[in-house]
C-alpha cells in the first residue's frame, strides 16, 4: 500500500469535500467490518448455560471486555509510538487473529470457549487508535471523528442483526455465527483498509490549525500527563462512567429488547441505532465549524453534560410511561452517545490543539480506554454478585440515575480546570503565535 499512491495525489487535490467523503466512507466502513468480529455473539441468550454459579454469557462477555482492556492498556504505547507504514497491515493481522479466536471458539467445548473470547477481545482493542490516526490533526478532524464514530452506534446494531439472521434463516448455532459473521465482513474490511491507507497526510493548514502530530514515546507521554493531570483524571473518571453504560447497553441489548416485548425481531438492534447515528452525527459534526479550538472545546464539554442528563430524563419519562420501549432507547442511545462519541474523536482533539502542545490523540484515548473497559468489567461483577435476581432492564434504569449524576459532576470540574489552566497558559500561546 505505497504512501504515494494515485489516489492520494488525487485526493490532494480535490475539494475538500471530496476529502471527507472518501475519509469519512473509508473510516467509517473500516471500523464498521472489525465490529463482526467483536459484538455478533452479544445477540446469543445462550439460555440455560451456567459457569461456577454464572450464566455463561456473563463469563464470555467478561472475557472478551478482560481481553480488550488489555489490549487498550498495550495500546497506551502501542497506538502512541505506531509509524504510519505500518497501520494498514496492523489493522489486517490484528482482525485475523480475533477470526482465528471466533474459529476456535466454535470448535472448543465449554467453559474452554471463555478463553479464546478472551483472546478474540485481545487484537481488536488497538484498532480504534490505529484507525483514527488517519483522521486526527485536520481541520475536518471533528467532521471526520464523528463519522467514525457512527460506525459504532450503526455497526454494533447491524452485526447483531446479521448474526440474528444467520441463526434464524439458516440455522446456525450460537457458538459458530459469530464465526461465520465475520467471514461476511472479511472481503469488505480488506477493501475499506485499502482505501483508508489512501488518505494523504495532514496539510501544512492542517498541522497550523489544529498542532503537528507526533509519536510520543515515555518521556514525551509522561510530560504530558503531568501537565494535565487534573483534567485526564476528572474525564477519565467521567468516561469510565460512560463506557460501563454503553457496554451494558450494548453486550446485554438482546435481553432489554426481549423484555420490553421484540424477542422476534432481528432488525430492532439496527432500527433503534439508525436515528441515533444520525443525530449523533448532526449534533457533533457541527462542531467542525467553531474555528476557535478553546470554544470548540468549552462547546463539546456542554454537549456531554447535555448528554449525560438526556440519559437521566429520558429513563425518568420511560418510568412515567410517557416514552414507549423502542422511543426510549433510541433517547438513552442519543444521550449515551453524546456524551461517549466527544471522547473518542473531538475532545482531546480540541484539547490538543488548545493549548498548542505537540503530541497525539492515541495515548489519551488509550488511557481513557484502558480504565473504562477495567471499570465496565467491575460493574457487571458487583451486578451479578451483589443482586443477580435484578433485570437487566431494571439495573439499566438504576444506572441511568447514577451515571447522569456523577458525569454531570465530573465534566464541570474539568471545565472549571480547564478555564483556570487557558487563562494560565495564554502567555505562552501568544508567544508561539507571535
Amino acid at each position: 500500500m505505497n504512501s504515494g499512491s494515485k489516489i492520494q495525489k488525487w485526493l490532494s487535490h480535490r475539494p475538500d469535500w471530496v476529502f471527507v467523503v472518501f475519509t469519512t466512507i473509508a473510516a467509517f466502513a473500516t471500523y464498521s467490518c472489525m465490529y463482526a468480529f467483536r459484538k455478533p455473539y452479544t445477540v446469543a441468550t445462550f439460555e440455560g448455560q451456567v459457569f461456577m454459579g454464572l450464566h455463561i454469557k456473563i463469563w464470555f462477555i467478561a472475557a472478551q471486555i478482560a481481553g480488550y482492556t488489555v489490549s487498550k492498556f498495550a495500546g497506551i504505547k502501542i497506538v502512541s509510538e505506531m509509524p504510519r507504514s505500518k497501520r494498514a497491515f496492523f489493522i489486517l493481522l490484528l482482525v485475523g487473529i480475533a477470526e482465528i479466536s471466533l474459529l476456535f471458539f466454535g470448535l472448543a467445548p465449554s467453559p474452554y470457549k471463555i478463553i479464546f473470547l478472551f483472546a478474540n477481545g485481545l487484537p481488536l482493542g488497538i484498532i480504534w487508535g490505529v484507525v483514527f490516526a488517519y483522521l486526527e490533526g485536520r481541520k475536518y478532524t471533528e467532521l471526520l471523528g464523528a463519522g467514525l464514530c457512527v460506525s459504532f452506534i450503526f455497526a454494533s446494531g447491524f452485526v447483531k442483526s446479521v448474526g440474528k439472521w444467520l441463526m434464524l434463516t439458516f440455522s446456525v448455532s450460537e457458538y459458530w455465527m459469530p464465526f461465520f459473521t465475520g467471514l461476511i465482513f472479511a472481503i469488505p474490511l480488506i477493501i475499506s483498509v485499502y482505501l483508508l491507507n489512501q488518505v494523504p497526510e495532514p496539510t501544512s493548514e492542517d498541522k497550523d490549525l489544529r498542532t503537528e502530530r507526533r509519536p510520543m514515546k515515555k518521556k514525551e507521554r509522561t510530560d504530558f500527563f503531568r501537565e494535565f493531570a487534573p483534567a485526564i483524571v476528572l474525564l477519565i473518571l467521567a468516561y469510565a462512567l460512560l463506557t460501563i453504560f454503553r457496554e451494558m447497553r450494548d453486550n446485554f441489548a438482546v435481553e432489554i429488547w426481549n423484555t420490553l416485548g421484540f424477542e422476534d425481531s432481528s432488525s430492532i438492534f439496527t432500527i433503534s441505532e439508525i436515528p441515533v447515528g444520525l443525530g449523533t452525527l448532526a449534533i457533533l459534526g457541527l462542531v467542525t465549524f467553531i474555528r476557535s479550538n478553546i470554544k470548540a472545546l468549552y462547546t463539546i464539554i456542554i454537549l456531554i453534560v447535555l448528554g449525560f442528563g438526556l440519559i437521566a430524563f429520558s429513563a425518568f419519562l420511560f418510568q412515567m410511561k410517557v416514552l414507549s420501549g423502542l422511543v426510549w432507547m433510541i433517547f438513552t442511545g442519543l444521550g449515551l452517545y453524546m456524551a461517549y462519541v466527544p471522547f473518542n474523536a473531538l475532545l482531546f482533539e480540541r484539547m490538543i490543539a488548545a493549548f498548542k502542545y505537540a503530541s497525539n490523540i492515541g495515548f489519551v484515548m488509550y488511557l481513557a480506554d484502558s480504565f473504562g473497559y477495567l471499570s465496565s468489567i467491575a460493574s457487571f461483577s458487583l451486578k451479578n454478585f451483589m443482586n443477580p435476581s435484578l433485570s437487566w432492564l431494571d439495573f439499566f434504569i438504576q444506572s441511568s440515575y447514577y451515571v447522569a449524576i456523577a458525569g454531570i459532576l465530573l465534566m464541570s470540574l474539568s471545565a472549571l480546570w480547564f478555564s483556570r489552566r487557558y487563562s494560565e497558559y495564554l502567555p505562552k500561546l501568544n508567544n508561539v503565535r507571535s
